[in-house]
């Protein structure tokens, strides 16, 4: 597996492949979850390149950069055992030569102002600026997404399609502990009581899942998987059902929703969601 340094190895190494190519972006500090998308990767091109960076854009004030961990030789090894053939690592003063203040911003109005977005202001700009320029720095046919964060894909998605850009953005399962708790870098935070207790998101989500019947019945199923985490110990940020097409307000006429929630468990915030086919 090559370790591509910079632009000018990740151009030529571009450069030199003949046939499609699949990229993965993420911040490292790789898990199982991350490794999925690897694979999912495989299946969908020839060639397989992991970007490695953690985005200064994307975290506000009073987040978690400069703890976020940082295991690249950790990463570069679980990269290699699952066959990537190129891992991305570039410095931010690679990716932000004028720096953060200067640099040119990528925005998607709208579905980057909700959920997640109401509640950390800036943060999609970020990721939908970073993830633009990684398009462009490694120019993929293909580029996979964890559905972990399903806002997060659908801003790209339309960002992809808004600016024309000749990539094919894939979904990939989220991928669980035997706990049902969706696997993220984030969890490292969590004590294992903590760990124990972060599965009761996915729980109230296959709760809503099972009582969920028409459009009607959306804000009393949420409030009271809301009371049921806070009871649990949690701080909703918010638990919500949408249209997973375009995350509009459920609607009855949807031909499938996606049950989202967010929370924070002790200085931990954690996202979840699961999907929902309308059968009405």
């Amino acid at each position: 597996m090559l370790v591509l340094k910079n632009l000018k190895s990740m151009r030529q190494w571009r450069s030199e492949q003949t046939s499609s190519v699949a990229l993965v972006p993420t911040m490292g500090n790789l898990h199982e979850g991350h490794l999925s998308l690897v694979r999912k990767a495989q299946t969908l091109a020839e060639k397989v390149v992991v970007s490695i960076f953690v985005n200064p854009m994307q975290f506000g004030a009073g987040e978690d950069l400069d703890n976020y961990p940082r295991t690249l030789e950790q990463d570069c090894r679980l990269l290699s055992e699952v066959g990537a053939h190129a891992v991305f690592t570039p410095t931010v003063q690679e990716v932000y030569p004028r720096g953060l203040e200067q640099q040119t911003r990528v925005e998607v109005p709208d579905i980057s102002d909700i959920l997640c977005g109401a509640s950390r202001p800036g943060h999609f700009t970020g990721v939908a600026t970073i993830v633009c320029k990684l398009f462009n720095m490694a120019q993929p046919n293909i580029a996979v997404f964890g559905e972990k964060d399903f806002q997060q894909l659908q801003v790209i998605r339309l960002m992809a399609s808004d600016l024309s850009l000749p990539v094919k953005v894939v979904g990939a399962a989220i991928q669980r502990e035997p706990s049902g708790l969706a696997m993220s870098s984030r969890n490292g935070y969590l004590s294992d009581a903590q760990r124990h207790q972060a599965s009761h998101i996915y729980q109230q989500l296959c709760w809503v899942k099972q009582q969920l019947r028409d459009a009607t019945q959306v804000s009393s199923l949420c409030q009271q998987a809301s009371q049921q985490l806070e009871q649990q110990g949690f701080n909703v940020d918010y638990f919500e059902v949408r249209n997973a097409h375009d995350l509009t307000p459920a609607s009855s006429d949807a031909s499938e929703w996606v049950i989202l929630a967010a929370a924070k468990l002790g200085n931990t915030r954690l996202i979840d969601n699961l999907r929902v086919p309308n059968q009405a």
